[in-house]
This record gives C-alpha cells, structure tokens and sequence, in this order.
C-alpha cells in the first residue's frame, strides 16, 4: 500500500513538472511572436520613411530651378514725331518685352519743336543741362526688368533732357542697358554716354546704334542678334 502511495506521488510530481514546462514554453514563444512583431513595424516604419526621403528633391534641384528663372526685358522711349516709337514697337515685338513710352506731362507741340526757333521749348531745353521736363506716368514694377532697351531722337547731338528724367528717376542697379536713336543723319555719338554718367547703380551699358528712320522689323530683329544678349 505505501509503495502504492508512494508510485503515485511520484506520478503526480511528474504531471505538474510536465505542466510547469508547458507553460514556460508558451510563454516564451508568445514574447519572441510579440518582439519579431515590433522589430518588424519598426523596419516597415523606417523604409516608409526612407520611401518619402528619397522622394524630396534635393537642394540642387532646388537651385536648378530657381537659376531658370529670368528677368523681363522693357522697350522704353521717347519720341516726339511717330518715328523713335515705330523702331521702339517692333523691337518690343521681336523680344516680347513689355513697351512703355516717356510721355512729356506738357506735350511738345510743332511750335515747341522748331529747332530754328532760339526761344522754342525745344531750343531753351537743350540749351540748359539741368532741364528736366516732368514725364506723365512711371513705370510699374521696375526690379522686375533686366534689361532695357532704350530708344530716343537726337537732338542737337544729345538725347532729349526728357530722357535725362527717365533716366535719373529709376535705380537701373544690375540691369542691362541697350541705347539706340533715330535722327536725320547724325549718328548716337556721346548721348548713350552722357545718359550713363547720369544713371543711378551699377547697370551694364551696351554700346548703341543710330538705327535708320524706315527699319523694319526684320532689320530690328537682326540689330538684337547682333547684340549678344542672353534672353532665354
């Protein structure tokens, strides 16, 4: 009877170590299932946020972007006859530039421009270096011009004390400066650069041209070519 009793303690002993072991074994298959889990979101959520890294453009191509962005072109000019404003227009339309003509606040009439009139308007104002007749307008927005492409008539060998005021009234820093006139027969000779010294800043002055009073379009066009300016 007690080697009975005793059979069956050691039976007993041996069922709950069984159950003991069973246990343990669950427990730690269950943890390592929820670790593998977590490190496995983990590594998702990382390549997740890689996926979205890589998909930013980077600063290059940022820069590359802004560096394609180019300033305007402005056609500005002055004339008193019809003839400077013809050349002006189709300049405006062989660099699709915005146009803006240096309207006179008191316009010039015939009597005003009787070059062989020594009291004419015309006559006292070139005869005065700091005439400076008021010009009706502005131009909008300026900054946003890179170059300009400024046209005038000559008179007595300089450009009109107007164009003097449009010059002096705008800050021309950075930008680029294309002169050109009209006249009967004398050429631009030192009004492009007599309008230089008069600039505000440290805009770029191209050389200018006399151009003829009849040029056409296609003769503007090939006067710009010939300039080697960069209006992508």
């Amino acid at each position: 009877m007690k080697r009975l009793k005793k059979i069956l303690s050691v039976m007993c002993m041996l069922t709950v170590l069984f159950c003991m072991t069973a246990c343990s074994s669950g427990t730690e298959s269950k943890n390592t299932d929820t670790a593998d889990s977590s490190e496995s979101v983990q590594q998702d959520t990382r390549e997740d946020s890689a996926g979205e890294q890589t998909e930013e453009p980077n600063a290059d191509a940022a820069s590359d972007t802004s560096g394609q962005t180019n300033g305007k072109v402005l056609v500005a000019y002055f004339s008193a006859t019809g003839t400077t404003k013809a050349l002006a227009e189709h300049a405006a339309d062989v660099l699709g530039a915005d146009l803006y003509e240096i309207t006179p606040k008191e316009p010039y009439s015939d009597a005003d421009l009787d070059y062989g009139d020594d009291n004419s308007r015309s006559t006292k104002e070139m005869n005065d270096d700091s005439a400076r007749p008021e010009i009706d307008g502005n131009v909008e927005n300026m900054e946003q011009y890179t170059t300009v492409i400024l046209g005038y008539p000559i008179w007595w060998g300089k450009a009109p004390r107007i164009v003097d005021t449009f010059i002096e009234s705008y800050d021309f820093s950075g930008k680029t400066i294309v002169p050109f006139c009209t006249s009967g027969s004398s050429g631009i000779g030192s009004s492009a650069k007599e309008l230089e010294e008069l600039c505000k800043g440290s805009a770029k002055w191209l050389d200018g041209d006399r151009l003829e009073s009849d040029s056409d379009k296609d003769d503007m066009a090939k006067w710009i070519d010939g300039l080697g300016l960069d209006l992508k």
